[in-house]
């Protein structure tokens, strides 16, 4: 691992752009984020550029002169919100003319000469690779037109840029930017581009500061987080470096392909007591026919094969998953394929969607969005009402047992209890005891629902 680390440099010198604003010209800066867990990180290390460049973070939007929203081009329905919230805060900047307002991350990339139109009032819009611009753009804002800022680079991957994190326990840690799989139904590729990884050296230092920072657990993040690699490192010898941490406590990773769920990865995971055994492994459909459509680049019987090598090396595997019904083409018989899947594989949980056409993939060039909206709203309340069931019947089992649960606040329903997470990624609630934020505490389980374990705290 004795590899050239990288010299981080202020971002003024970075970027080639002038020093950090003045105090006085120093804005109020409110970050609004949707989407995944990628767009958490991406609005940190907007909040670590800007406030570097000498402007300040606000936690409540009226104290902003500048709102940004992150934005998630996954789905339509995320694209919907947005535009409804950009509604909403126009009625502001009727009132307030100076408040500026941009949109950034991926819909901005996605939808940016429709957003101009839809949204003639929005002052940015700037790509995920555009975001060191984001002190330039504010100070280049005119009343005329907004600034645009839609560039991919190939090569940026912030590495020199420390985010401003909120507190608390779990950090997230992008490793991996970009993506090369092209599945036909997602957007992720036209929007945040190719995929390019970070060194493995500052990944491991970055790491070591989260821990000094006082960071119990830390998610690495990517696109396909397990086709990580740094020259000769693999995703399973960064699990092994990251795992070996002094003082951290869990290492956890979203999402990996199953066609890059190597034997390295497989061993990080089953070796290092750091690493968690949970697993969100996304399946999207059970039906060949339909991941060849996908371009998926596996096959449902590869994806069994895998499962079980998994269950055998990690017999406490928690497995998760995404499942897409009513993709171009699929037929019942394709649809039970994926609901039999499901039953026989036993998911603990799952995200599951209906296909939502996306303009610019390949699959909305390529084939027709042809089965009917009430015929994918069965087949959707079907494996959910499955997935439940499961859920369910996996989480009473847990009755009786003991788990070690990271303490991660106050429950929302009972101010006398904490919520923490299993190692498996479960969440569990408890009598707060004699514990605080950040414990490791062992909780014996009493009870159960498809979504919580409910118990107490054991000595």
């Amino acid at each position: 691992m004795e590899k050239n680390s990288i010299t981080r440099l202020p971002i003024y010198q970075k970027a080639g752009l002038k020093r950090p604003a003045s105090p006085a010209q120093a804005r109020q800066i409110y970050i609004e984020t949707y989407g995944c867990q990628m767009n958490v990180s991406d609005s940190e290390l907007m909040a670590g550029i800007l406030t570097q460049n000498g402007h300040q973070m606000v936690s409540h939007l009226d104290d902003a002169d500048v709102v940004l929203l992150n934005t998630c081009a996954i789905r339509e329905n995320a694209e919907t919100k947005v535009l409804n919230r950009l509604k909403q805060l126009n009625h502001r900047k009727r009132r307030e003319p100076e408040l500026i307002i941009g949109v950034c991350g991926c819909m901005a990339q996605h939808l940016r000469n429709q957003l101009v139109e839809a949204a003639p009032y929005v002052d940015l819009v700037m790509g995920p690779d555009a975001y060191r611009n984001l002190p330039m753009a504010l100070n280049a804002v005119t009343n005329r037109d907004a600034f645009l800022g839609v560039r991919l680079d190939k090569n940026e991957d912030y590495a020199d840029i420390a985010p401003i994190r909120k507190e608390g326990i779990r950090a997230w840690l992008t490793i991996q930017r970009g993506c090369d799989k092209m599945c036909t139904f997602c957007i992720v590729p036209f929007v945040r581009g190719r995929e390019r990884s970070l060194p493995l050296k500052l990944l491991v230092e970055d790491v070591e500061k989260l821990v000094d920072q006082g960071f119990k657990e830390v998610v690495l993040l990517g696109q396909t987080v397990n086709s990580y690699h740094d020259d000769d490192y693999d995703f399973g010898e960064l699990l092994y470096a990251v795992s070996d941490v002094n003082g951290l406590e869990r290492v956890r990773f979203t999402s990996p392909h199953p066609a890059d769920a190597t034997d390295s990865m497989i061993d990080a995971m089953a070796n290092s007591p750091n690493v968690c055994n949970h697993l969100h492994l996304p399946l999207q459909s059970g039906s060949t026919s339909v991941l060849e459509r996908m371009r998926r680049t596996y096959t449902a019987e590869a994806y069994r094969s895998l499962v079980a090598k998994l269950r055998e090396r990690i017999p406490e595997l928690v497995l998760t998953t995404d499942i897409i019904v009513g993709f171009c083409g699929e037929t019942e018989a394709e649809f039970m394929q994926t609901y039999e899947m499901m039953a026989e594989i036993r998911y603990d949980s799952a995200f599951m969607f209906k296909y939502s056409e996306r303009e610019g993939t390949l699959a909305h060039k390529a084939f027709p969005d042809d089965v009917p909206e009430p015929e994918k709203g069965r087949r959707l309340t079907e494996i959910i009402a499955l997935q439940e069931r499961i859920s369910a019947e996996i989480n009473t089992t847990t009755v009786g047992q003991t788990f070690t649960v990271l303490v991660e606040g106050e429950s929302r329903r009972d101010a006398n209890r904490y919520h923490g997470k299993t190692d498996g990624f479960k969440t569990t609630v408890f009598p707060k005891a004699d514990s605080t934020v950040g414990d490791m505490v062992d909780v014996c389980i009493a009870s159960a629902t498809a979504h919580t374990l409910i118990g107490q705290i054991v000595s």
